[in-house]
């Protein structure tokens, strides 16, 4: 069975930095790209940045110049780390990962981390 397992969400400040972790685990043959989503209340789940096995990157525009995505392929892990942040930027984070397990090619989602940004 595998899981994403996300950490560091958290409450800050306007212009503060956090650093999310998701660890993906279980019967893992390779993961193709792992990316981070954010849903805010009344609102559709939008992509906020993805990263594909070769280390090729995708923000939202929104992002840009503030968040960095990067991972770690030996640790199955991927990292986002958010700087200058905005209230705007307030949502729940998903982390997904499309991945090749024992079975097939899936794509799974973590279970979610608040950030609050407070201005």
């Amino acid at each position: 069975q595998v899981q994403l397992v996300e950490s560091g969400g958290g409450s800050v400040q306007a212009g503060g930095s956090l650093r999310l972790s998701c660890a993906a685990s279980g019967i893992i043959v390779s993961i193709n790209a792992m990316g981070w989503y954010r849903q805010a209340p009344g609102n559709e789940r939008e992509l906020v940045a993805a990263i594909t096995g070769g280390g090729t990157t995708n923000y939202a525009d929104s992002v840009k110049g503030r968040f960095t995505i990067s991972r770690v392929n030996a640790k199955n892990t991927v990292y986002l780390q958010m700087n200058s942040l905005k209230p705007e930027d307030t949502a729940v984070y998903y982390c997904n990962a499309d991945l090749v397990t024992h079975r097939a090619r899936e794509h799974y989602w973590g279970q979610g981390t608040q950030v609050t940004v407070s201005s």
